[in-house]
């Protein structure tokens, strides 16, 4: 009597009553429809063609950097200050510098090691030239690691900074080009 009554008592349990109800009703039978009905349902083309056609990225995507160019001369912006190296979490930025003869500092070497990079942005934006951004080429797929940090790589072309056929303030942690439109009147007037 004493194992009739802990069958009866064990499938008495809330538990072992869900454990039937889930197994043998109707739940499994209803997923299974929906199943069905989602895969004979016409549906639209979510699939890109994605070496011929891309999606657009949005303007704070983070991507490759970019060191940019002065609009008027063609130099660097970069002034060698390294706070981006400083903060970088990863430690991916290293920047050798020394002080030139008019007493200002001469950037000797500049680089950024991708594979290490997380792409935080916290490089962009603690920049005070605006001198390095985040680009729009996600692809940075090699099989060597110096292609990971080439500064010519990063580096805006010269003859398209004379020429003016850059956009000064493109990619992640750069000023907009309606920036002073946007700013805000706070309620007290300092």
């Amino acid at each position: 009597m004493n194992k009739e009554y802990k069958l009866i008592q064990s499938s008495e349990s809330p538990s072992f009553k869900r454990f039937i109800k889930r197994t043998f009703g109707l739940d499994l039978f209803k997923g299974l429809a929906i199943t069905l009905i989602e895969l004979f349902k016409p549906s639209t083309i979510v699939t890109i063609k994605y070496p011929l056609e891309k999606i657009p990225l949005s303007p704070r995507y983070r991507a490759v950097h970019k060191l940019m160019r002065l609009l008027e001369s063609g130099n660097e912006r970069c002034i060698g200050c390294g706070l981006c190296e400083k903060i970088c979490i990863s430690n991916c930025i290293k920047i050798d510098t020394k002080y030139g003869k008019d007493g200002r500092k001469e950037i000797l070497s500049y680089s950024i090691n991708f594979g290490r990079c997380i792409y935080c942005g916290f490089c962009a934006e603690v920049c005070p030239e605006i001198a390095i951004i985040h680009g729009d080429r996600y692809e940075n797929a090699s099989e060597q690691r110096a292609h990971f940090a080439l500064k010519e790589d990063m580096l805006t072309p010269i003859d398209l900074a004379l020429k003016g056929n850059i956009d000064e303030y493109q990619g992640y942690g750069s000023l907009s080009n309606n920036a002073s439109e946007n700013i805000k009147q706070t309620p007290l007037g300092y």
